[in-house]
């Protein structure tokens, strides 16, 4: 596994992201001109209106999987960089950090973590500006 840094961070999963996606955007594509053709040739549609939904459904189901564990995620590491900072500093962590400033803070070490945080809210660095700020990389290899 390489090493995880700035540049090599995102993960893709191959047969999710790349096979999956493109086998569902090439079916409905095909699927709609499936319709189309069949409409100009005033042959029934039902079938392959049918098909299209199914692809359409599929799409949707490709998008929201993602979205729901990526949504449950976030809460997660915005619990657990919480619980950090708080055993750190005897403090909350700051309202006014956003849920991306916080889950770019993940990936700093405690020393750097403290004051990037502070930085963050001073300066309201973007999380990829976070990213770019850490100087010793800590991997999270558990992110879906």
């Amino acid at each position: 596994m390489t090493e995880q840094n700035y540049a090599h961070h995102a993960r893709t999963v191959k047969g999710f992201h790349i096979l999956l996606g493109s086998l569902l955007v090439i079916g409905t594509i095909t699927s709609i001109v499936n319709v189309y053709m069949q409409v100009k040739a005033n042959d029934s549609v039902i079938g392959s209106t049918l098909i299209t939904t199914l692809f359409i459904c599929g799409i949707l189901l490709f998008w929201y999987t993602r979205r729901f564990a990526v949504t449950v995620q976030d809460r997660a590491i915005r619990a657990e960089e919480s619980i950090r900072y708080y055993i750190l500093t005897h403090k909350a962590l700051d309202s006014k950090l956003t849920i991306g400033q916080i889950i770019a803070l993940r990936f700093a070490y405690d020393d750097e973590f403290l004051v990037l945080a502070d930085r963050a809210v001073r300066e309201d660095l973007s999380p990829d500006e976070i990213k770019r700020s850490i100087k010793k990389w800590k991997a999270d290899h558990h992110r879906a």
